[in-house]
């Protein structure tokens, strides 16, 4: 795949999939206040969220990083 296409999915997965769903509020806020209140009755699927939402936005991360240590080198 190319450079350009890596940004392109990571950028939509982030605004899309990192956030949905977006009413009332982006569902990885409500997982961060629930572990936050103390993660009473959270199950595996609740973890399993809270691990998976951030992906995109994880993975947008690493070609920020990346780019710019590739950048640094030069």
């Amino acid at each position: 795949m190319e450079h350009s296409g890596k940004w392109r999915i990571a950028i939509i997965g982030s605004l899309t999939l990192g956030l949905a769903p977006f009413y009332p509020e982006p569902h990885i806020v409500g997982k961060i206040r629930w572990v936050a209140g103390g993660a009473v009755g959270m199950h595996s699927i609740d973890w399993f969220d809270l691990v998976f939402h951030p992906a995109p936005w994880t993975s947008l991360l690493f070609l920020v990083l990346s780019g710019t240590f590739k950048a640094l080198k030069r």
